[in-house]
């Protein structure tokens, strides 16, 4: 790769990154939809549309750097309160960062499609031209704060609309003095901002106007809390800070809320300091370490960038002070629902930096990278250094025994021998598992970009949805979460498309007006379990059988002997679809089978449950990584093939008398329940061995279970699974190949296919 295409990379890798973070953060956002927004929020969005514009502008992205520059100018009449949130402005910002990523998309291949950049003109006309004026007031509340008139004019324009909010709102504010000396002033002040941040809102730190000592430091912190001034005090006591209440006069137009501002300042309260964490000083540090520099020389609308350490006060304090709105009489409900958010995305877990889907209909990242934490790079770097000591050791070894070449070798030797191969066994299994934490990621990296689409979906089809997500700290190889992307974006939509029901279709079935659509995740011991779920009509088994005969997907004997579960699973056979028109969303002849194919090659297993009129769930059953795995060697006609350990659940030794045919298929009897047999020679036409005893290897993916009978055990061993090319790509029951340690070439079976090869052979055999 050249130098041009290197920073073509760092460029998109780094763009990627910043759109995660702003994706998280509008996701974080559209879940506190209706209440005060959380300014430290608004300030991170701000922060992330700044790093992107200077990156884009460094590398040369002018589209990007323009787009990114008219989404910061709304961020920044949002912040500074000339801009109210609406459902209008997060739509835009939403918008935006679809935009965003697909001008990322095509930065990345190297194009410029028109039809993109007239959408980015419109798109930036519209942010320019959102939002008026507010109207001015009367009374500006700052001038009722008593403050100095030289402290006031060091304020940016920023924390002056952050003062007039808490003067307006009766919050109580206070300058806390505190002094330090200057060896150790920063580790000081970052102390005492984490011990205020639960407490309320640091608005500005300034240096103070009175010496701190000698060889120290004082600084002025203008608080605002709505905890009493003695409880403040109370959780000062330790530290070297002095409380001062600042004095609000009473509103020309309406009475401050009774004992919200101290009319006279309160006498300093000695105050010293405990060990903690903060941003150090105003306007230096970032709320966000992982954000990326902006030092780009591109000029920002407000160069007063929210000081990152400001803990800003909670909206469910802000809400405290807000005129409670009369009861509505119960005709009046409808119109309170209609006006509630299409979509809102819920959480079982604290969101996390995650990025948005891509504009393509992608929920793929557009990099390949993975963030490793450091710590983990120096773990596999000790472990290196251990395994060169041992190949020292071994070179000797071998050099001694080539001297003594004539000479037998000694016992002595031996044992060195032996213990040398166990300490590097020891230190290869420390690199691989070190290799194999630094590919995983957490799902919620998917997760997130899907609960845009679901907002976008949900909102074109005119439903009302609640998203929920949970699990998304459950960590998958990087490779099969980035395949997985587009499966669950498929079942999502279905989901909303064909599950949930009209809000008034809701609503006649005694069911709460919006529909709940759930994506989980959870860990289930060497396999991960994907659960997608909806409350909705749930799937009519009748019809899909009606359907599948009227396409000739099956014949009448088939459909006579098909279980409740085999009916359902009728969904992933190629061409079906219930669909009654073709849209934007469905009906286009692509399936379910496309979905099942796609887990099918991640070696995973994918299942449904429905019930009419309660609503559908997928429990998608995948490995944690295809990398490197350990291995079951077994041997079938001559042939060597390795089984997947993490799918074996115990190992057989039958007699052919105790296999029996139920219905046309061969079974075993195993402690009561019956278990379905698959002879691996049959499946791949293999000439069958007369043997007087089998080895039947019991495999297991979700609550599927099937015995697949093999002539001999090899061992087991850790092997690396390479993919197939070719003709060999398509070929079923085989998910790629691997290295023996004899150097032999065996290919690697899919579990997965195999397990669903057993299901549907008696509906071939019907």
């Amino acid at each position: 790769m050249n130098s041009a295409g290197k920073a073509l990379a760092e460029f998109v890798a780094e763009g990627t990154e910043i759109l995660e973070s702003l994706g998280k953060e509008l996701l974080v956002l559209d879940q506190q939809r209706g209440v005060e927004p959380e300014p430290d929020i608004i300030n991170g969005i701000f922060r992330s549309a700044h790093s992107l514009k200077g990156l884009a502008a460094l590398f040369g992205q002018e589209r990007i750097a323009r787009l990114a520059h008219q989404s910061e100018d709304l961020l920044d009449r949002l912040r500074l309160g000339r801009l109210s949130l609406d459902d209008q402005v997060l739509d835009l910002l939403i918008e935006s960062l679809d935009v965003l990523q697909a001008l990322l998309a095509e930065a990345a291949r190297e194009e410029s499609s028109d039809a993109l950049n007239e959408r980015v003109k419109v798109l930036g006309d519209r942010l320019s031209n959102l939002g008026t004026a507010s109207a001015t007031a009367d009374e500006d509340p700052l001038d009722r704060l008593e403050l100095e008139p030289q402290v006031r004019s060091v304020f940016t324009e920023y924390e002056e609309h952050r003062l007039r909010e808490n003067v307006r709102r009766g919050v109580a504010l206070y300058r806390i003095r505190a002094a330090f000396d200057l060896s150790d002033f920063d580790t000081g002040l970052t102390e005492l901002n984490v011990r205020l941040k639960p407490l309320g809102e640091v608005v500005s730190t300034l240096p103070s106007s009175e010496p701190g000592g000698l060889s120290g430091i004082a600084f002025d912190l203008i608080f605002g809390s709505r905890v009493s001034e003695a409880e403040l005090a109370a959780k000062l006591q330790g530290t070297p800070a002095q409380l001062f209440a600042l004095s609000v006069r009473p509103s020309a137009t309406a009475l401050v809320p009774a004992g919200l501002a101290p009319e006279t300042p309160a006498a300093p309260l000695p105050l010293a300091l405990p060990p903690a964490e903060a941003p150090a000083a105003k306007k230096t540090t970032r709320r966000k370490p992982r954000a990326p520099k902006t030092g780009t020389g591109t000029s920002t609308p407000a160069e007063d960038v929210a000081p990152a350490e400001a803990p800003l006060v909670k909206a469910t304090a802000l809400r405290a002070v807000e005129p409670v709105p009369p009861a509505l009489p119960a005709s009046d409900t409808s119109s309170l629902t209609s006006s509630l958010p299409a979509v809102r995305t819920l959480t079982e877990e604290p969101a996390t930096p995650r990025g948005p889907k891509a504009e393509s209909e992608s929920a793929r990242s557009l990099t390949q990278t993975v963030r490793v934490d450091i710590s983990r790079l120096d773990a596999l770097m000790n472990t290196v250094g251990e395994l060169l000591l041992i190949k020292a050791n071994l070179q000797r070894m071998a050099e001694s025994a080539r001297v003594d070449a004539g000479v037998t070798l000694s016992k002595m030797w031996g044992q060195d021998l032996s213990r040398e191969t166990r300490q590097l066994e020891r230190k290869l299994d420390a690199l691989q598992e070190g290799l194999l934490e630094a590919r995983m990621v957490p799902v919620g990296q998917v997760f997130d970009r899907l609960a845009r689409l679901v907002r976008r979906i949900a909102r074109e089809v005119g439903k009302e949805i609640d998203f929920v997500i949970g699990g998304g700290d459950v960590e998958l190889d990087k490779l099969i979460v980035e395949e997985l992307s587009d499966p669950l974006m498929h079942i999502i939509r279905n989901a909303i498309d064909h599950g949930a029901e009209s809000p008034e279709a809701r609503l006649a079935a005694g069911k709460p007006r919006r529909a709940r659509v759930a994506l989980q995740a959870e860990q289930k011991g060497n396999h991960v379990l994907i659960k997608v779920s909806d409350d909705g009509a749930g799937i009519d088994e009748v019809g899909v059988r009606e359907l599948a005969l009227r396409k000739g997907l099956i014949t009448e004997a088939q459909a006579r002997e098909m279980s409740r579960r085999e009916l359902l699973n009728l969904i992933f056979l190629p061409g079906f679809s219930t669909a009654r028109s073709v849209s934007e969303l469905s009906g286009r002849g692509v399936g379910l089978d496309v979905v099942k194919n796609n887990i099918g090659n991640l070696s995973g297993i994918i299942d449904v449950w429905s019930e009419r009129g309660m609503g559908t769930a997928f429990h998608i059953t995948l490995p944690v990584t295809l990398a490197i795995i350990r291995a079951l060697v077994v041997g079938v006609s001559g042939r060597t093939y390795a089984v997947p350990l993490n799918s074996v659940l115990e190992i057989l030794s039958v007699k052919p008398a105790e296999i029996r045919t139920v219905e046309r298929r061969e079974v075993l009897d195993l402690r009561g329940t019956t278990l379905p047999l698959m002879r691996l020679a049959r499946v791949f036409n293999h000439p069958e061995r007369p043997a007087d005893r089998y080895f039947v290897v019991v495999a297991g993916l979700a609550q599927e279970r099937l015995g697949i009978a093999v002539d001999e055990l090899q061992g087991q061993q850790d092997i690396v699974v390479k993919s197939l090319g070719g003709r060999l790509q398509g070929v079923r029951g085989i998910s790629g190949a691997a290295d023996l340690a004899n150097r032999r070439t065996v290919l690697v079976l899919d579990v997965g296919a195999l397990l669903e090869e057993g299901m549907s052979s008696e509906r071939r055999r019907a």
